[in-house]
């Protein structure tokens, strides 16, 4: 007989089933539908094909198409599949990484044929062949060393060789998954079956270095998303049209924000002068809320000792995304060498080591716009999202252990206000957690991160936040609080993060003298609601295509005189806007007024006020907005007021 097994469902309840059960056999007791839409199961935290036995108490959690765990196990089986497709379509193919993405999938490719959209086409209708043929992925564990032979002889590819001899050498058993004739290197889960994925987009192919080395070979890049029915494929190529649209790259340069010169460097973004306005204002705006909750501003250099990143541990924690260290000899011959910034925050600690600190001068809330350059692979970068050289709102609070708790809401609150300003209302929050199956990662002791993580965890309770647990994202000096918002099409991206560390005041020896007059350490908390000025103008842009509200916008207003005749008058309106505070514009070019105002348009400047002879002789004014069309005629000062509140408000135009 048998012996029994407990099996605890989310919503508490627990049943008995047979040891050695399949997880696909526990959902079909819920219902044979239930079953037929689960795709994974979550056993004891960890993910598991649906077909493997559970065979001893565990809880247990399903996921389908709508969770993101579901999403990953569909996307990454898709990959298999066009990997599958691709051999046999193209035989002799090599196979890199396949991996499934934020959206979708890729998978790298070394092969003699290039691929094309023609070729794009011919795999995509392989794939649903493969679909067609219901095939069902069988997991096989075995010996790392019994793997290389397998991929030396049997499928000769080099490159899950590399993977098993190097980045799995400290794995002594591994797992293979079998699709019909296809066999691949893969720590699963897998999708039941192939038949489950009914809808493929194969959408792009890129060149990628092998493993993100500028050394080594380019393999072809092909990214790929998939879903469970048409109608869901359909609505995401929409989406991907109108993300084409807020490109903010197009825009940038549509609206001459930033420039990317290759003289200059890749990633290296130059402000263009109406870029440049976004991004002070920007600042402003947050240095001004900085002020009013107690926030000091300092500067710090670009470049430092490295010896002082040493000590913090981002060098050589990030040693491979920095730029190489400079050797200066100085006069008496003595070399030493400096690295361009990485991060603010070991220049924040000197800072704070100063002076002596008394418990009565906690918190001390170090602010400041930081430049900070990491090297990031050029395949790897993309206009102002993804760049080498970017601008952290950061700042770092130095405080009392009692003080903590009302720090981090404090911060929340400042976040919170960020994202209602620009009309992000859906957010989601992740606390970031350390993986304690992988302590090697991070620096420090157990106690104080097992008390950073609860601090954090009561400061999101007691601002209500509704938060999900990230194991394994956590910085290596302490846990943290991630924002992520969601913008107008939908598109989910971080913003903002609060980070605990204890780690930090250690190893800069950071102190204060208590209320019994002993030294005791600070705790620093980490902060940057915009995170990156570059990324987060980038996600504006997108987010608004290019269409500021209107305190952001490089031009505010612009007068559009109909005639010569009245170009007198407009002039004497664009003085007074001018005069009013507002970044005015006079278009006196000799064009028709429609073309005037096509121009405008195109330039998504928030108002034009056009003057003609009607409006010189009422002494009044026409408004256009910039996507709504006439507003009507109106009295300067009745309009200047108008606008002010808007800018006052930072009312956002959707």
């Amino acid at each position: 007989m048998p012996n029994k097994i407990k099996i605890k469902f989310p919503d508490g309840a627990i049943k008995e089933f047979d040891s050695g059960v399949s997880s696909f056999q526990i959902a079909e007791s819920i219902s044979p539908r239930f079953a037929d839409e689960v795709l994974v199961a979550e056993i004891n935290g960890n993910m598991k094909d649906l077909s493997a036995p559970v065979s001893e108490d565990a809880e247990i959690k399903f996921h389908k198409f709508d969770s993101e765990k579901g999403k990953e196990v569909y996307w990454h089986t898709t990959s298999h599949m066009m990997a599958q497709a691709i051999e046999e379509l193209f035989p002799g193919a090599k196979f890199g990484v396949g991996p499934p993405i934020e959206n979708g999938f890729y998978y790298d490719i070394d092969s003699e044929h290039k691929f094309s959209d023609k070729e794009l086409e011919m795999i995509e209708t392989r794939i649903h062949e493969i679909a067609e043929r219901d095939l069902k992925p069988v997991r096989e564990e075995i010996p790392r060393l019994a793997a290389i032979e397998y991929f030396k002889t049997k499928r000769v590819d080099p490159y899950k060789v590399e993977i098993l001899e190097d980045i799995a050498k400290d794995q002594d058993v591994v797992s293979l998954y079998h699709q019909g004739e296809f066999t691949d290197l893969c720590r699963g889960p897998h999708l039941p079956s192939t038949g489950k994925v009914k809808s493929v987009k194969l959408l792009s192919v890129s060149g990628s270095y092998w493993r993100g080395d500028e050394k080594r070979k380019i393999l072809q890049r092909i990214y790929g998303i998939s879903f469970p029915k048409k109608k869901l494929l359909d609505e995401y190529i929409k989406r991907l049209e109108e993300a084409k649209k807020r490109d903010h790259r197009k825009l940038g340069q549509e609206l001459e924000l930033f420039l990317i010169s290759q003289k200059v460097g890749g990633g290296l973004p130059l402000w263009l002068p109406n870029g440049a306005i976004v991004r002070n204002e920007l600042e402003k705006f947050l240095k001004e809320e900085q002020i009013k909750r107690g926030y000091e501003p300092v500067y710090t250099p670009h470049i430092a000792k490295i010896d002082l990143y040493k000590q913090s541990g981002h060098y050589p924690y990030y040693k491979d995304s920095q730029y190489p260290p400079i050797d200066f000899v100085d006069e008496t011959g003595k070399v030493e060498q400096y690295l361009l910034k990485p991060m603010n925050c070991p220049h924040h600690h000197q800072i704070y080591l100063s002076k002596p600190r008394s418990y009565r001068d906690l918190p001390v809330r170090l602010a400041e716009f930081g430049t900070v350059y990491r090297y990031e692979q050029s395949g790897e970068l993309n206009g102002l999202i993804r760049v080498r050289g970017f601008t952290q709102d950061d700042s770092h609070i130095y405080c009392r252990h009692d003080q903590l708790l009302d720090e981090i809401c404090n911060v929340i609150e400042l976040n919170r206000l960020v994202f209602d300003t620009f009309g992000f209302s859906e957010v989601r929050t992740r606390l970031s957690f350390r993986d304690k199956q992988n302590k090697e990662k991070y620096g420090g002791e157990d106690t104080l991160w097992d008390e950073a993580e609860k601090n954090i965890r009561d400061a999101a309770d007691k601002m209500k936040i509704n938060y999900f647990i990230g194991l394994g994202e956590a910085s290596f000096y302490g846990p943290k609080l991630d924002f992520m918002v969601k913008d107008a099409i939908g598109r989910e991206w971080q913003l903002g993060t609060v980070q605990v560390d204890y780690v930090m005041p250690e190893r800069f020896d950071l102190n204060y003298v208590g209320t019994d007059g002993q030294k005791h350490r600070p705790v620093i908390i980490h902060r940057a609601p915009f995170g990156s000025m570059e990324r987060f103008i980038g996600i504006l842009i997108e987010n608004f295509t290019g269409y500021f509200p209107l305190w952001l916008a490089p031009v505010q207003v612009i007068v559009l005189p109909v005639s010569e005749n009245s170009l007198d008058y407009a002039t004497k309106v664009y003085a007074e806007l001018e005069h009013s505070g507002f970044r005015a514009k006079l278009d006196d070019r000799s064009e028709k007024i429609g073309y005037k105002i096509r121009d405008a348009e195109t330039k998504k400047v928030p108002f034009m006020v056009i003057v003609g002879d009607k409006e010189k002789l009422n002494k009044s004014i026409s408004v256009r907005k910039h996507k709504d069309g006439d507003l009507g005629s109106f009295e300067l000062n009745e309009f200047i007021e108008k606008i002010k509140l808007d800018v006052l408000n930072k009312t956002i135009y959707l």
